[in-house]
């Protein structure tokens, strides 16, 4: 949303209850009015009234949604959903990790790319802004499983080129955009981090004290020693190795090896010389009988830091004792990675495991164990590569506006989930704002308390040409504060006056105010409504969706508005994992949907995204902990359940839609009262 189309209200017109502004105003919102109101149902939220200077927004790019246009006369919700956000998408640091995009700072240092002879080359750069705007969302699928969301406006680096999202090849939209024809360049998604679990720690230990450390007791005639020394020149590897000793209940001792010199980086060492520590390293560090996934992914982290290398693009572990090399090898294979041995025939016996696969392995290998040793993790000035299973199979439109955020780097480019990604504003975009996505979105709600008049402006301009206009695909437009600012009764007589086709997508009871209005209005264009009811059980509506109205009273609106003549749709969303998503449950909740005298439905599984996925997963802990390693195992790879859990969820929905008379499509046809008609909108339901 651009900010600098609104301007400060009048005082006059305020509603009643206003309460004096209290809190802070934005400072990129010059003028605008806070108002609180003493009533429970507002506690903590604020009301930012501002005066727009337009309402009627174009939906950029080339579309896939069946609309162009769209009206949200709020910006943030007060329905305080826990499922609603977004921001998650892995960048590539300069130290190998990776950070969501939406907790990067100016002043960080990432990977970027550059132009170097032939070659385009990975290159350390700096983030210099970073910012987040409100913008239809689409979906990028990848060949390889990889998933981007992003801006019909950002723009990729493809075998052809950069290239836009979105676009067409003629007119006022021309531009470069992706087609399933183009394949990105870069390595492919990146793979999660491993969670530092006893496991993880003990693997670690045991890969790196079996590789690279003196542990042993020795006789001699005056005694006997216990003896544990590790000496390394990477601090980062030596100070996790004692943290995780200390963990296990092992203390050490730190001292100085050698200085550093010309030639030479400074050595520091731990040791211990009790003998409960080194009974109690000898067990920790015993190979297991059945290694887990988390023991595996630790112990490659600590004998690569060990006695790894990668250098030149070439990635070896050596090491002269079969033991470490046969487990080695078997937790590469393991994981799925392809190696070779390497034997030069030397009289010490140390031979080398090389890692094939080039860069994708590399990366695929560090982002999954994690070694501390970030130097060793580097790739810098490594070509850039097209990789054949990074063809764009799908662009989606979500049919939703969503918090999305851009940076700004040195290079003018990052490299966001395995795949190049182009800076997608100029500097110009600090004329946005967008408040926080996260509680402000909850708390602090923009209301254009003139979108009325706007409207009827817009609509009655020349250049208007009476294109379908889509409500609630951002916010919902009947959410509580509608009650109090009654926003919708002007919008709909302006539609109405001027017979304009357009659609409301709501889960808000709201709209029976507005029920003799819709019916004027269907009389003189198409009108379309779909809700939104993803379950009946009123306990779980209690605890993830505390400001919405029930089920129940949204079944009871959506036979109202059948009864009233209009064919509602009704999105299942979301569907909740081991929540609601059993044969049980759905087949109620459609029985329900259908027996309200709905249209048709479609289901939507649970989407996590940043913000809202930290608060689900609290609230998942607190209230069904039996369900967080199903969730950790689903969400795994982002936002969106696995695709294949997805169609089955849809293909169960489908079939009990079937069951109970909803045969008659999955989205909600606009009608036109008396007679029912199927405008181009019909399937905006669908899209969400």
């Amino acid at each position: 949303m651009r900010w600098d189309n609104l301007s400060a209200p009048p005082d006059e017109g305020r509603p009643d209850g206003a309460a004096p502004a209290t809190p802070p105003l934005p400072l990129a919102l010059p003028g605008a009015v806070a108002r609180t109101f003493d009533t429970p149902g507002f506690a903590g939220m604020t009301f930012y009234e501002v005066q727009a200077k337009s309402i009627i927004n174009r939906v950029p790019g080339e579309s896939r949604v069946p609309f162009e246009w769209t009206v949200n006369p709020y910006r943030g919700c007060s329905h305080a959903c826990v499922y609603c956000l977004a921001g998650d998408t892995p960048i590539l640091m300069a130290n190998g990790r990776t950070m969501p995009i939406s907790e990067l700072e100016p002043g960080d240092r990432i990977y970027g790319t550059a132009r170097q002879g032939a070659y385009r080359r990975y290159v350390v750069t700096t983030v210099l802004d970073k910012w987040s705007t409100m913008k239809p969302a689409y979906r990028i699928t990848l060949a390889d499983g990889t998933t981007l969301i992003a801006s019909g406006d950002h723009r990729f680096l493809s075998d052809r080129g950069w290239k836009f999202v979105t676009g067409a090849m003629y007119g006022a939209e021309e531009r470069p955009y992706l087609t399933t024809k183009n394949r990105l360049i870069g390595t492919g998604r990146f793979e999660a981090a491993p969670k530092c679990s006893s496991d993880y720690r003990r693997g670690y230990l045991c890969g790196m004290i079996r590789g690279d450390a003196n542990l042993g007791t020795y006789s001699y005639p005056y005694g006997t020693v216990h003896r544990f020394r590790l000496a390394l020149a990477d601090d980062e590897a030596l100070g996790r190795t004692e943290r995780f000793l200390a963990d296990a209940g092992i203390t050490t001792r730190r001292f100085s090896v050698t200085p550093a010199s010309a030639t030479r980086r400074a050595m520091t060492a731990i040791r211990t010389s009790r003998q409960c520590d080194i009974q109690a390293i000898t067990e920790v560090i015993r190979w297991p009988e059945q290694p887990t996934d988390d023991w595996t992914s630790g112990f490659l982290a600590g004998i690569f830091d060990a006695e790894g290398s990668c250098s030149r693009g070439i990635f070896r572990i050596s090491n002269s004792d079969d033991d470490v090399l046969d487990q080695t090898a078997s937790a590469l294979t393991r994981f799925g990675f392809n190696w070779v041995l390497e034997d030069p025939g030397r009289a010490d016996r140390v031979r080398s495991i090389r890692l094939t696969g080039g860069l994708p392995a590399r990366l695929r290998f560090f982002h999954m164990t994690d070694p501390a040793i970030t130097r060793k993790r580097t790739i810098e000035g490594a070509a850039l590569k097209c990789q054949s299973e990074l063809r764009v199979v799908d662009i989606e439109s979500l049919g939703l506006e969503l918090p999305l955020w851009d940076i700004t780097t040195g290079t003018g480019d990052f490299i966001a989930n395995g795949v190049v990604s182009h800076n997608c504003f100029a500097r110009n975009t600090h004329t946005f704002l967008d408040l926080d996505a996260g509680e402000d979105f909850d708390r602090k709600v923009i209301v254009k308390v003139n979108a009325g008049e706007l409207v009827r402006r817009e609509l009655a301009a020349p250049r208007w040409r009476g294109a379908h206009v889509a409500m609630g695909t951002n916010v919902d437009c009947y959410q509580r504060a509608e009650g109090r600012y009654r926003l919708m009764p002007p919008i709909i007589e302006a539609l109405r006056d001027f017979a304009n086709p357009f659609s409301i997508l709501t889960k808000g009871t709201l709209i029976l105010r507005d029920l003799p209005l819709l019916r004027q209005a269907a009389e003189a264009t198409r009108v379309g409504i779909s809700y939104s009811v993803g379950f009946v059980d009123e306990a779980l509506w209690r605890a993830v969706e505390p400001g919405t109205p029930s089920p129940r009273r949204r079944l009871d609106a959506v036979r109202q508005l059948a009864d009233a003549g209009f064919e509602v749709g009704v999105l299942m969303a979301p569907i909740l994992p081991g929540l609601s998503d059993d044969d049980a449950s759905i087949d109620a909740t459609v029985s329900a949907i259908a027996a309200a005298g709905a249209a048709g439905v479609t289901a939507l599984p649970l989407h996590l995204r940043p913000g809202a996925r930290e608060w689900y997963a609290h609230w998942l802990a607190r209230e069904f902990p039996q369900l967080v390693p199903r969730y950790r195992r689903l969400y795994q790879a982002g936002a969106y359940a696995p695709q294949a859990y997805q169609r089955e969820v849809t293909a169960r929905v489908r079939m009990a839609a079937r069951r109970h008379g909803l045969h008659r499509g999955e989205v909600g046809d606009n009608r036109r009262l008396p007679e029912a008609s199927t405008p181009p909108a019909a399937e905006q339901l669908s899209l969400l």
